[in-house]
């Protein structure tokens, strides 16, 4: 079987997807060695408090506060800003924008644009934790040195209109700050007022514990998930299906379908042992008429990628099929199998 544009895709992949590996010295970033190093140490107190003192209502506390989080996380910055791959009505966008500020890993903005860039230039030196560099690296190491070149240089050549025309996610970028410390400290006070806690537990339990745990399911998707699992769809890549993290980050880590299929509001072939709570509660906003335009590859579609570049592909040995490198829904330059969404007619989908 041919595939339509192969051939025109793969020039652009060579062309356009992948970025060249340049020699780059690291520069250590002090400032962000203090403040992972005080969020560490502030987790490791909240640990001992939540063991030894905390209230059983803080701890459920501490919990809800990292579901919301990950949801804004997973169903907001992830699915909905970062891929498009659904589309969402006002009440629900604010609430995401909400929990997005509360889970506080950065703006909206640019947590979508440096992921954009990590989708579009995967695992080279463009990508901002490129997991070719090791474990630590592509896991918070990132984080200690100053980007490398490449990453700004192509983070300016992604595509971003759609983000700059959104109110929601550029007022929450330009106010993020003002917004997401003042509401740190109102996280702070809602168990001592409602449950006379201390003020250490309510701090070091509720924030601190709870959001270098939220980072740390983050991270192991860039790292875990891009070295230990399965390559069922596209074995040319990095990216794996790993169930561990995927339990941690409410249906995040089934990474290699993701790649392969960006633009899929599930980020997974739904079916079996498939936690994926993230597209469960998209499909309840659906339900509830605040979700809606829900992208996914048809069986089709999944079936034709497996053959060309996954566990049913025919290639032997060291014979490898580019892969094109698309950040989502939207992308000009994206796989051949997104635009079946708009060709239902073409038997090749």
């Amino acid at each position: 079987m041919t595939y339509i544009g192969e051939n025109v895709l793969n020039k652009l992949e060579r062309e356009g997807s992948q970025a060249p590996e340049k020699k780059y010295k690291d520069i250590i970033r002090w400032r962000n060695v203090g403040i992972l190093t005080f969020i560490h140490v502030g987790a490791l107190i909240g640990a001992h408090l939540m063991a030894k003192e905390a209230k059983w209502q803080t701890i459920i506390w501490t919990i809800f506060l990292y579901e919301i989080s990950a949801i804004g996380i997973v169903a907001g910055q992830h699915r909905l800003w970062t891929h498009n791959s659904y589309k969402v009505k006002m009440p629900l966008e604010l609430l995401l924008a909400f929990f997005a500020t509360v889970a506080a890993e950065t703006s909206i903005y640019n947590w979508a644009r440096d992921h954009r860039v990590h989708h579009k230039y995967t695992d080279t030196d463009a990508d901002p934790h490129n997991a070719t560099r090791g474990f630590f690296y592509s896991h918070i190491g990132w984080l200690l040195y100053k980007k490398n070149p490449l990453v700004i240089e192509k983070g300016k050549t992604i595509f971003l209109d759609d983000l700059h025309a959104n109110p929601i996610v550029m007022s929450q970028h330009r106010y993020y700050y003002r917004i997401a410390i003042p509401l740190s400290m109102i996280i702070t006070l809602v168990p001592m007022y409602f449950w006379e806690e201390t003020l250490m537990s309510s701090f070091f339990v509720g924030v601190m514990l709870r959001y270098c745990f939220t980072i740390h399911m983050t991270f192991l998707i860039n790292s875990a998930a891009h070295m230990f699992g399965t390559r069922p769809y596209d074995k040319n890549i990095n990216p794996t299906e790993n169930w561990l993290v995927s339990l941690g980050n409410i249906g995040d880590g089934w990474h290699n379908f993701h790649h392969a299929f960006p633009w899929d509001y599930r980020s997974a072939e739904l079916g079996g042992f498939r936690f994926n709570l993230a597209a469960l509660f998209i499909e309840l906003m659906a339900k509830l008429g605040q979700a809606y335009d829900l992208k996914t590859a048809s069986p089709h579609i999944v079936l034709a990628r497996q053959k060309r570049t996954g566990m049913l592909s025919t290639t032997q040995g060291n014979t490898k099929i580019e892969t094109i490198h698309s950040w989502g829904y939207g992308d000009k330059t994206r796989p051949y199998e997104e635009s079946c969404l708009s060709m239902k007619n073409d038997p090749s989908c």
